[in-house]
């Protein structure tokens, strides 16, 4: 057994047709209540979607007890990458994940598919470095609650601060901010905006990094539900000084993270658009050009540099530690 939600379990389990490891996904099923909605959802979108960055289902079995999906079996996930690996990833293999990421969202998008959730336990990692989108149960949803249980605070982190605010007109940018987070995360070793009680808690941990927005910058945020003045007034004295350490790290880098970590929606950075952006020149050449498919790690030379701490293999230990990031949030 991999893992348990609230209604689902995950297990680990081996292919009978072939052999390889696969991950078994079954859905509990409620006499009364029939088969989950993020169930259905995740079933019909991941049928349609064939790409090297997103989970592969190979089938569905349905019973009258359970829901099963049979997915490839990836080894772990981002979440669980960056635990093993604390004090933030080496700057290559960010690159890499950010590529791959990017490359996945650049995808569904231009299908017109929103994922909705992203965070770092819905990215899962190969061993060879594959980052593959998951958990597609939220997707497309439009809803967000002001009040939260404990199991969805981590995911509002990731949120951003137009939907935090109320609005409903969703669009590819929500997927940008969370993106943005995570890259921010990997690159400090901690999340941007760990949020601890609720959406307004959230909104000024935003606030106090990125600014309080205002109509000038972002043209009809006051008419959005959860924009309040009051809240905005206490955090106007501390504004500013957190979002300039950013400028620690290099011009690339920032750049895309700030272009990533707009507040207004419609300044966000596309992914099609963030793929070719500088921060990526050093990578070679071909990944521009891959059939959707096909692995960034079929092209020669590229792989993982060792973290400090190779969670792939506990024996394999760097000469000499990697040298720290300036990178300040």
């Amino acid at each position: 057994k991999l893992g348990e939600g609230t209604y689902a379990s995950v297990y680990k389990g081996i292919s009978r047709i072939n052999g390889h490891l696969v991950a078994l996904k079954v859905i509990h099923m409620k006499t009364e209540e029939g088969i989950p909605f993020t169930a259905i959802r995740e079933a019909s979108l991941l049928k349609g979607l064939k790409h090297a960055n997103i989970v592969l289902l190979h089938d569905i079995i349905h019973t009258r007890e359970s829901l099963t999906f049979v997915f490839e079996y990836v080894q772990t996930d981002l979440a669980q990458y960056m635990i093993q690996h604390p004090g933030g990833l080496h700057s290559y293999n960010i690159r890499l994940f950010m590529f791959q990421l990017l490359r996945g969202l650049s995808y569904i998008h231009s299908r017109r598919i929103l994922h909705r959730d992203l965070k770092p336990q819905n990215l899962l990692i190969s061993y060879l470095g594959e980052l593959k989108l998951a958990d597609f149960g939220l997707a497309r949803s439009k809803s967000i609650p002001c009040q939260t249980y404990s199991s969805e605070v981590v995911t509002l982190w990731y949120r951003p601060p137009d939907v935090l605010m109320g609005s409903t007109d969703y669009s590819t940018a929500l997927d940008i901010w969370g993106a943005g987070c995570i890259f921010i995360e990997m690159l400090q070793g901690s999340p941007a905006f760990p949020g601890v009680a609720d959406v307004f808690e959230q909104l000024l941990k935003i606030w106090t990094v990125l600014g309080v927005p205002t109509e000038e910058g972002w043209p009809g945020v006051s008419d959005l539900p959860n924009y309040k003045p009051a809240l905005c007034m206490c955090v106007c004295v501390c504004v500013c000084v957190h979002w300039l350490r950013l400028a620690q790290l290099p011009y690339k880098t920032e750049d895309l993270a700030q272009q990533m970590l707009m507040m207004n929606p419609k300044d966000r950075i596309s992914a099609q658009d963030a793929l070719l952006h500088p921060y990526f020149n050093t990578l070679p050449p071909p990944l521009m050009h891959l059939r959707d498919t096909v692995s960034i790690f079929k092209v020669p030379g590229v792989r993982l540099e060792t973290e400090a701490r190779d969670i792939f293999s506990p024996s394999r230990r760097m000469k000499s530690p990697l040298a720290p990031l300036a990178k300040c949030w």
